[in-house]
């Protein structure tokens, strides 16, 4: 049973849910971004010996999702577990609520006893993204998965687009792999692969990145254009290369590295505004 409704009636759903032996109860993601509700909803759960999962908040915010654990862990509640829904996003991107897979994994390094379900179905909000969202979670370690389900998904009264077929999901769970170890194994291979899936999404997420840079890049242009100004602005340009070098250096990146990377980036930033300008 999830917990996802207006303040002053979650204690009122908590009580009917215990009341009917419901073994399993989730706190939504629009509830976990409001202590006060989850706190409601941990004095209804006192001390009780059901399972409680509890969703990441809407806003892509791990201190309110650390929160709210240890306000139901300090209720009393020991059969506790989070799930890892996605966070909103004002951005256009390919998923419907975007992983931050780094929040996620902080929380797992955080609480490594905690398990951590993923739910792709919302991740993604499309059914041909599930069984890679899914792989990258079971890459990660993650505990378990939620994929919803209906035998006529295009009809389905609600979230149709991200819902797979029985048949579908059978042949998804026989397609996952789950990466095992060995009592033998000195656990090298298991972190590597753990880190190495690490590196893709940060890799992902730098192209992601990069091309919305190039997008502003391109309106850049089109003003450009407009106003009859040179594409390449040395003032402009070496300022952003000192300001980067610096801050690189705070992150442990070389000089070298920083002139070479912001270098590349500029050069593409000038080729998409010379494309603009010179457009008929």
């Amino acid at each position: 049973m999830g917990v996802d409704r207006p303040p002053f009636r979650r204690p009122g759903h908590v009580k009917l849910a215990l009341e009917y032996g419901i073994d399993v109860l989730w706190i939504g993601a629009r509830t976990t971004v409001n202590p006060f509700a989850v706190q409601e909803i941990a004095d209804a759960l006192q001390n009780t010996d059901k399972i409680v999962l509890v969703k990441n908040p809407v806003n892509p915010d791990l201190a309110l999702w650390i929160g709210g654990v240890e306000r139901l862990y300090n209720a009393g509640i020991k059969k506790l577990g989070v799930i890892h829904r996605g966070f909103s996003t004002y951005e256009k991107t390919k998923y419907r609520n975007i992983p931050e897979w780094q929040i996620a994994i902080e929380l797992q390094s955080r609480f490594p006893d905690l398990p951590l379900i993923i739910d792709p179905s919302h991740i993604t909000g499309r059914r041909d993204m599930i069984q890679e969202v899914s792989q990258q979670a079971l890459d990660l370690n993650y505990d378990g998965l939620i994929i919803e389900t209906h035998t006529d998904p295009d009809n389905a009264w609600s979230d149709a687009a991200q819902q797979v077929t029985p048949t579908v999901l059978k042949k998804m769970f026989e397609d996952l792999k789950v990466k095992k170890t060995t009592v033998e194994e000195d656990g090298y291979n298991t972190e590597m692969i753990k880190l190495r899936a690490n590196i893709d999404i940060y890799d992902s997420k730098i192209l992601e990145i990069l091309g919305n840079r190039m997008k502003i890049s391109e309106q850049i242009g089109s003003l450009k254009k407009i106003n009859n100004v040179a594409v390449l602005q040395n003032k402009r340009w070496n300022e952003i290369l000192g300001k980067m070098i610096l801050e690189g250096e705070q992150k442990g990146l070389s000089e070298e590295f920083i002139l070479k990377m912001f270098k590349a980036i500029h050069q593409e930033s000038i080729t998409h505004q010379e494309k603009i300008i010179n457009k008929h």
